[in-house]
């Protein structure tokens, strides 16, 4: 992509799957951000090489090397990352699957964001389970194998990995800051495009404009009408991993006032064309 693409997992798990999994590879200085946003599906991410903070809803912790971090549906999350060279496998996965006969334990575990670490040798075999996971899910994402190594790797973390715990964190999405804004948090979290003014936005929440502009500012370190048009230009950007979604459909279904228009909020934001990038990420995902 451009010298000023981001990278915000647009990946769909694609229709009769139940698991996607990807490696992410940035380079020294490769521009990266991210802005806080939901999934509709459980996310797992092992970082190989990490160093910056993740924002999640008990608060915000410090990312080293090896760790995990599980952001269940429909939750907030964001990352904010040094330059320095920085991959990841990225697991996004249906809730349904810890449902499964055996998987008692990693149901129980997996309930609520959590930034974990595991002891060397078990971050070297999540590592090693990882990889194996991608490449059998390049090979047949449904067969029995990768069946049966995702729910080896869930197991394996839901046994070994420790959530951190103070002081290694900072409370700070369970404020009553966060509280007060769950009318309009909650409108994101089940739509793609939210068209509710800033004052319609605070009336929901029963505060006053300037007081909804400050707190959402403070929750989501970005004020609320740029957030607004990053929301629908994410929901793009995973609409476009989906082979089926046209630009122009995508632009009206996220109620952009033209296809034009679409075109050029996307470039701005992800310095390349949606077409281009559409292009990018499904050469991504066909990668051996």
């Amino acid at each position: 992509m451009g010298k000023n693409n981001v990278y915000c997992e647009p990946f769909c798990i694609q229709h009769g799957y139940d698991f996607e999994i990807h490696h992410v590879v940035y380079s020294e200085d490769s521009p990266y951000s991210c802005f806080m946003h939901f999934h509709e599906v459980h996310e797992l991410i092992v970082f190989d090489s990490i160093e910056g903070t993740f924002f999640y809803s008990q608060g915000k912790s410090a990312l080293c090397d090896q760790d995990l971090v599980f952001t269940p549906a429909l939750e907030t999350h964001d990352f904010e990352l040094s330059s320095r060279n920085k991959s990841w496998y990225i697991i996004q996965f249906l809730p349904a699957i810890l449902l499964a006969p055996g998987l008692e334990q990693a149901e129980d575990f997996f309930k609520y964001g959590m930034h974990l670490r595991l002891k060397p040798e078990d971050a070297s075999a999540i590592q090693t389970l990882s990889k194996w996971l991608l490449d059998s899910y390049r090979e047949s994402p449904s067969g029995n194998r990768s069946q049966a190594l995702l729910r080896a790797l869930l197991t394996w973390v839901a046994e070994r990995a420790t959530p951190l715990k103070p002081p290694h964190y900072d409370t700070l999405l369970k404020s009553s800051g966060y509280v007060k804004l769950e009318p309009v948090i909650n409108l994101f979290r089940h739509n793609k495009s939210v068209e509710l003014s800033l004052e319609q936005a605070a009336e929901l929440c029963c505060v006053s404009p300037a007081y909804f502009s400050r707190l959402f500012k403070s929750v989501f370190r970005c004020n609320y009408s740029d957030y607004n048009v990053k929301h629908r230009l994410y929901s793009a950007a995973r609409m476009l991993s989906q082979s089926q979604f046209s630009i122009t459909e995508i632009s009206y279904e996220l109620n952009f006032s033209s296809p034009s228009h679409f075109i050029s909020q996307f470039k701005k934001l992800f310095g390349v064309t949606p077409k281009k990038f559409k292009t990018t990420m499904l050469q991504r995902v066909a990668e051996p």
